[in-house]
């Protein structure tokens, strides 16, 4: 079986590890940017749901599948569907302030800011009304929508939590609470490896993001969790 795996420019430097334990699991060619040839599979790390499609119209597996790719890149998007589903977000295009807005296809914390002045509405952002522990969140990742794990991050010196931005990670045992509430927005998207981040308000978790292209940093740093491998022997079972 051949697979490709794609990847940004931007981000073929940063992700090394990732993409050398992509290799040697699976023995998959890497791509930058896109890839227009044929293959038996493709992992899209992109965040790019047309790459996804293009493949999928040809009847090839794709990880992860491009209405997930589609849906996790636009916050926008992606709060609408998990309120229409019932599942509890902090309210979006939020008119008073103090007010979070960021970038509707942002990652890792990158543009998202505080904004304590209104301002008429931007194209391109969401503007959400903040949650009342800022500088705190939990990240769960997820692979073929079971849970792996879950490492609680925190900042003392910014409202975005980031471990990228400098932010501390824990790992983080869920109570079944916060399990059902991860197992129930599993069941409502088609996945093979994401993150869900979640945010903390009046002590209990509110959805915030699905991550399509999940780093893996945290996980290797503060677990004995390889989950590369296990996403490999994951994608070797359902090709």
């Amino acid at each position: 079986m051949s697979g490709v795996l794609i990847y940004s420019e931007k981000e073929v430097k940063r992700n090394t590890f990732a993409i050398n334990k992509f290799k040697e699991e699976l023995g998959v060619t890497l791509a930058i940017d896109d890839y227009d040839d044929t293959a038996d599979f493709i992992i899209n790390r992109t965040n790019n749901y047309k790459i996804a499609e293009k493949f999928e119209k040809k009847g090839i597996r794709v990880f992860n599948p491009s209405a997930l790719s589609k849906l996790a890149n636009n916050k926008q998007l992606c709060y609408e569907f998990m309120e229409k589903k019932g599942i509890e977000i902090l309210p979006i295009n939020y008119k008073e302030v103090p007010a979070v807005k960021k970038p509707v296809d942002g990652h890792g914390g990158q543009g998202v800011i505080m904004i304590n002045k209104k301002e008429k509405f931007e194209n391109g952002f969401v503007y959400q009304k903040p949650c009342n522990t800022l500088g705190k969140d939990l990240r769960v990742w997820a692979i073929g929508g079971e849970i792996i794990t879950s490492i609680l991050r925190q900042s003392d010196t910014d409202f975005r939590s980031n471990f990228c931005l400098g932010g501390s990670a824990t790992p983080y045992k869920m109570n079944e609470d916060e399990r059902s509430l991860v197992k129930r927005i599993l069941s409502l998207v088609e996945s093979d490896y994401i993150g869900i981040d979640f945010l903390f308000d009046d002590g209990h978790l509110i959805f915030n993001e699905i991550e399509d292209t999940v780093g893996a940093r945290m996980v290797y740093d503060k677990t004995d969790i390889d989950i590369i491998k296990l996403y490999c022997d994951y994608i070797k079972m359902n090709i």
